[in-house]
């Protein structure tokens, strides 16, 4: 949402959703069928691993103050509007009078303090601390450095009104209210339970479905809400969510009726000119803010942390070859971090990865031997992907245009949640990543190389790097911030933080009987939205 009255200093903010929805009456109500392509860390939102199939499990089991159409469009969720001060630092939100848990308890401020409070605390160790970061005390609390009640947020009017303080106005801070970790928490419930508050049997949710039974690396049942506050729009009785991440399997299933959606990467990218051929209607595919990258593991004493190692690794890859032949033009080729498709915003690129692939791979090889390496004396990597036939025709290519350069791999695969907590732990040399934007602004890409964030896999760090996203941070001018960030990118591409390889497509399998499911840059699509039409 824009501001439309600048001059006033506030930006009141309200909309209704009663024109995008539908009652259960004009559509047949029944539990929704969906392959998701990973398993839930937890609907503790401190513990999640960062899969957009957790995304699709906790966007319809909770909501944030604010909440998706099915354009992706932004629009009202637990709070009915919000205002914000002249200065962008304070936003003032107000509570739905309706908004009710599951068990009928009223959803207040003191959940949203409560729930930030709770991801920030180190103990949790959330990877996904740093998205509440431009709150006033924020990182110093997850530091531990300073004490939670510190945190620049306030319950106002007996809970009515939840108050949040920034540091610095945040251009996208209306996008991440639509963000797991700025989801509120059952206070009453993990009070009395403590950490098993998440056990099917005392488990309470605020958005449009509750989860009723869970089965490890099978299936998540969830029920409607009958507490929330549009349940009477709401038309599906509840969702399942199908743990498939073989997704030859995913699609055998969607095609034997098993399934209503296949979301999530809902099928390989070898099928997908086929299936856009026997299941036109069926078949969606759409621009997606997203990418695919190699991280290097830059840590005290491995291979990988110098500069040379990283850059011959990156020169000798042939995108164009994982684009065209291998991705059979499901992915884009990319020498940027940063996907096309932010407005306003340029992508920033090596430009040596652009020079003809002899020159790159002759260059590669005395980079290599400057380092130590050769044919003779090769260098041993340790490479993880997560499983899926793709990362792994990828892992073999990548592999085979790395022999040339004297460097040995051992593929290793492990199921998605397993693979992110080993790399997030250093067990690598090079790992596959993906990262697909939790808000439209390039700094959720950007801030993955920055030092000390949970996602920075690799551990790269340079303080000129981190100096110029702090400066972003703190301007207001949205040209000159955009400015600031493309030095950002430029310089880490230059510095070989990580190897951008290719920008994502969002690929999903939708019954044609299904209304409510729209194709968006963002690949968001909460359940309750949706309808059968017959």
């Amino acid at each position: 949402m824009k501001a439309t009255t600048p001059l006033l200093g506030t930006l009141l903010l309200s909309a209704s959703l009663g024109s995008l929805a539908f009652t259960a009456q004009q559509a047949e109500a029944r539990t929704l069928q969906m392959g998701i392509g990973g398993e839930l860390a937890s609907f503790d939102t401190s513990q999640v691993s960062g899969g957009v199939w957790e995304s699709q499990v906790l966007m319809d089991v909770f909501e944030g103050l604010v909440q998706k159409d099915p354009k992706g469009n932004l629009v009202p969720g637990m709070a009915s509007d919000w205002v914000v001060s002249k200065d962008g630092k304070t936003w003032t939100f107000r509570i739905r009078s309706n908004a009710k848990w599951s068990d009928g308890t009223p959803v207040t401020a003191d959940d949203f303090v409560f729930g930030w409070q709770h991801l920030l605390n180190p103990d949790n160790a959330s990877k996904y601390a740093y998205m509440l970061y431009p709150v006033k005390n924020a990182k110093a609390i997850n530091l531990g450095k300073q004490a939670p009640d510190t945190l620049g947020v306030k319950s106002l009017d007996d809970g009515n009104t939840f108050q949040v303080t920034l540091n610095e106005p945040v251009p996208y801070f209306e996008e991440l209210m639509t963000h797991y970790t700025a989801y509120p928490l059952p206070k009453h419930v993990v009070e009395k339970y403590g950490k098993d508050w998440v056990k099917m049997s005392n488990i309470v949710t605020n958005g449009a479905f509750t989860p009723t039974n869970w089965v490890s690396q099978s299936s998540i049942t969830t029920v409607k809400n009958r507490y929330y506050y549009d349940a009477k729009k709401v038309a599906l009785d509840g969702v399942v969510y199908n743990n498939i991440e073989n997704l030859n399997a995913m699609v055998a299933r969607y095609r034997g009726g098993q399934l209503d959606i296949a979301h999530s990467h809902g099928f390989p990218v070898s099928q997908l000119k086929s299936l856009k051929r026997t299941m036109p209607k069926d078949t969606h595919t759409a621009p997606w803010l997203g990418n695919e990258y190699y991280v290097l593991n830059q840590r005290k004493g491995e291979p990988t942390a110098d500069p040379r190692v990283r850059k011959a690794l990156s020169l000798a890859i042939r995108r164009d070859i994982l684009a065209e032949k291998i991705a059979q033009g499901a992915f884009n080729a990319t020498n940027a971090f940063v996907p096309a498709g932010i407005h306003g915003y340029q992508p920033q690129a090596n430009d040596e990865l652009s020079k003809p692939y002899d020159e790159r791979l002759k260059e590669a090889k005395a980079l290599m031997k400057e380092a130590g390496y050769s044919p003779e004396h090769p260098l041993h990597l340790h490479l993880r992907f997560n499983s899926d036939d793709w990362n792994r025709s990828n892992a073999v290519a990548i592999s085979s245009m790395w022999q040339p350069l004297g460097v040995t791999t051992e593929l290793d695969n492990a199921e998605a949640t397993v693979h992110y907590q080993a790399i997030a732990r250093g067990d690598f040399d090079a790992a596959r990543a993906g990262w697909v934007a939790d808000y439209n602004d390039p700094q959720n890409f950007l801030t993955l190389m920055e030092t000390g964030v949970g996602n920075n896999y690799g551990a790269y760090s340079n303080s000129a790097y981190d100096k110029l996203m702090h400066q972003a941070a703190t301007t207001m001018d949205p040209g000159k911030r955009y400015q600031i960030l493309e030095q950002a990118e430029k310089l880490a591409m230059n510095d070989y933080a990580v190897i951008p390889l290719l920008t994502q497509v969002s690929r999903n399998l939708v019954n044609p009987d299904i209304k409510g499911w729209e194709d968006n840059i963002s690949d968001d699509h909460p359940s309750h939205w949706i309808s059968f039409t017959k």
